[in-house]
């Protein structure tokens, strides 16, 4: 799918504050590995917290190959999206069931930042194979969104573990 230069300029730029701030968790994860490894419920935590971002990273990269067929760059994008969100959901279901002590907030929230966001690389790429142009523009949303929920986890993973 030939991208306008426009939309490569845009994911191109995506791609490097994903990829920043993605090393700013392994960072954080890194810090407080400790700490992460003496609280049974972190260790998945900090596995949500990279699970998205590697996967909007190769996501992105895909949009940047050159003369791909739309319909397999969506597949592509598609299947990702699958592993972003199971991913994280399937690690919550078994936190979730050891610890009771959670908020309805907390679990919304530890949603949203882990795999919600990476609904938008589902719907984007069903889109594209579909060859809607509308495709970029949710692959872009979650490229955002996900640029904020990046922030979110490496707050928790380098202050909220220590309170």
């Amino acid at each position: 799918m030939p991208l306008a230069p426009e939309w490569a300029n845009f994911f191109t730029a995506e791609l490097g504050a994903l990829a920043a701030l993605t090393g700013f968790v392994v960072v954080a994860i890194s810090i407080n590995l400790s700490r992460i490894l003496s609280i049974a419920s972190l260790p998945g935590r900090a596995a949500e917290a990279l699970v998205g971002p590697v996967g909007a990273i190769a996501a992105t990269g895909l949009m940047l190959v050159p003369e791909q067929p739309a319909a397999l760059l969506g597949a592509q994008i598609l299947a990702l999206g699958v592993v972003m969100v199971v991913t994280p959901v399937w690690i919550q279901i078994r936190t979730w069931s050891a610890r009771t002590d959670a908020t309805a907030a907390e679990r919304l929230v530890r949603f949203a930042t882990s795999a919600g966001y990476c609904l938008a690389f589902l719907v984007g790429g069903a889109l594209l194979i579909g060859n809607a142009h509308a495709g970029l523009f949710w692959i872009a949303a979650g490229d955002i969104i996900g640029l904020g929920a990046v922030v979110v986890s490496a707050w928790v993973l380098m202050i909220e573990i220590l309170r």
